[in-house]
């Protein structure tokens, strides 16, 4: 062999192990979050018009999961996320429960529970989890942050309401979104920024979590997208997020980092359908309901995750699970220890995607804000009676509508909710009730202080009403 081969050979062996050594061993983690998107939103879960061919193939790749929740509203929704806790039990400034949760400052989230094993962080796109310096991403655990603090706006055309979003890179304001064409830079913009995280740190574990505003109204496409696809304008905007999840992959596959990251794709909530934004909202077709409602269509989300090499490929699994499940997976996937007198409502969920285990719920609670109106327990689903528009729901009382009689579900064969089979079983609706009784006393709800709802300022807090008690002794009578 020549000195010049051996040179070669010399050079290319320490550049191999230059790229061994510089790659973390321990997992990295990306949430890709949209706003809004509804079940249907995705064509590998339905949709007749809208293409996902990126979306479609990380489900080929992965896990498409039929039976993922989120919560029925943008600020729970990341709340729950952020905590691994139902909102109603998280802490907020001055001992409230808000109707869209802000995170008390000293409320534990991933990004925090992540760096304690040396992971670099950063929220990118919308935060929507307070409005404080204490409450921002940069003192709730994430290194880097570029976005927006809460939504794009309330409205279907930018020019029909007042706000305007400013977007901030840590904390300091770069623009205020005035204009449509400005509004669909977003999904670009976050992309880039998502694409040069993961660049500037795959020598590193990371935690991205690429929370997109879109298609949270008022909707926006890049001229690349615009009048292109099938569904309208719509559709031109999921097909852009679709082609920033093509992007994120790309990136992981061109640094060698695909299977050393878990990949997860989700809505925040059911997608908006109401007859003031019209054609701008989706679809939770063949679901019930819709944004802001406990109905599956408001709060079942499309969800899929790739982790290469890991995971098995195109699998789809009804086993139910929801986001709540990210921090502890996240922990039990990095050993990453968790405060141990912090109550999780989160499941760690990687023996399901590993070697196709049960979920470890046996419950789920639906909440609209701070309303417990349903619980589901494996196939079966129980919504209790409510009245239409009550007045504690401020501006969404207007979504919701009057329930007569308790109503019973199996889920399994109705997940459309169209058949109620509460007078077929009346010991599930029996076993259900207790379920529901437990949530309320453990959790709370709009009337009462749930027992382990978590508290952190001094002061009055609302009475407790213990009520759970005298029910629990009625029902054995």
């Amino acid at each position: 062999m020549t000195s010049k081969l051996v040179s070669i050979l010399i050079i290319w062996l320490l550049g191999f192990q230059i790229q061994v050594f510089s790659q973390s061993d321990k997992t990295n983690f990306i949430i890709f979050l949209t706003d809004d998107q509804g079940y249907n939103d995705v064509g590998c879960f339905g949709s007749p018009n809208i293409k996902t061919p990126n979306l479609d193939q990380m489900a080929k790749n992965g896990i498409r999961f039929t039976s993922f929740y989120a919560q029925p509203v943008c600020g729970p929704s990341r709340a729950a996320l952020l905590t691994g806790s139902y909102p109603i039990r998280v802490a907020e400034p001055n001992n409230t429960k808000g109707l869209h949760t802000k995170l008390h400052p000293k409320e534990i989230t991933i990004a925090e529970v992540l760096k304690s094993e040396g992971y670099k962080t950063a929220c990118i796109g919308k935060w929507h989890a307070g409005e404080t310096t204490e409450q921002m991403p940069l003192k709730q655990g994430f290194d880097y942050y570029y976005g927006t603090p809460k939504y794009n706006g309330n409205s279907k055309l930018i020019e029909q309401s007042a706000h305007r979003s400013p977007i901030l890179r840590n904390n300091d304001t770069l623009m205020i979104i005035n204009t449509v064409e400005e509004m669909g830079q977003l999904t670009n913009k976050y992309t880039k920024e998502a694409t040069n995280f993961i660049r500037q740190n795959k020598t590193k574990p990371f935690f991205l979590y690429l929370a997109h505003n879109m298609p949270h109204v008022p909707i926006g496409a890049s001229d690349k997208f615009r009048e292109k696809s099938e569904g309208g304008l719509y559709g031109d905007v999921i097909e852009e997020l679709d082609w920033s999840m093509g992007e994120v992959l790309k990136t992981l596959k061109e640094e060698g980092l695909e299977e050393n990251t878990l990949v997860i794709f989700v809505s925040d909530n059911g997608p908006w359908i109401e007859e003031k934004i019209g054609d701008h909202g989706g679809s939770a077709f063949p679901l019930r309901g819709n944004k802001t409602q406990t109905w599956e269509g408001g709060i079942r989300v499309p969800a899929i995750m790739q982790w290469k090499g890991h995971i098995p490929e195109n699998v789809v699994s009804d086993e139910l699970l929801n986001t709540m499940d990210f921090l502890p997976t996240f922990a039990a996937i990095s050993n990453a220890k968790l405060v141990q007198d912090i109550t999780l409502d989160g499941k760690d969920f990687s023996g399901v995607i590993v070697n196709n285990e049960q979920s470890r719920h046996d419950r789920f609670y639906y909440y609209s804000y701070t309303h417990l109106q349903a619980v589901r327990d494996k196939e079966w689903k129980l919504v209790l009676p409510r009245k239409a528009k009550p007045k504690y729901m401020k501006w969404a009382a207007r979504k919701v509508e009057a329930v007569e009689e308790v109503q019973l579900f199996n889920l399994k064969n109705d997940k459309e909710e169209q058949h109620n089979l509460a007078e077929k079983y009346p010991e599930k609706v029996k076993e259900l009730m207790v379920l529901l009784e437990e949530g309320r006393y453990e959790l709370g709800d709009h009337d009462l202080i749930g027992n382990g709802a978590r508290f952190y300022d001094s002061g009055p807090k609302t009475q407790r009403i213990d009520e759970y008690y005298k029910w629990k002794n009625n029902l054995k009578k």
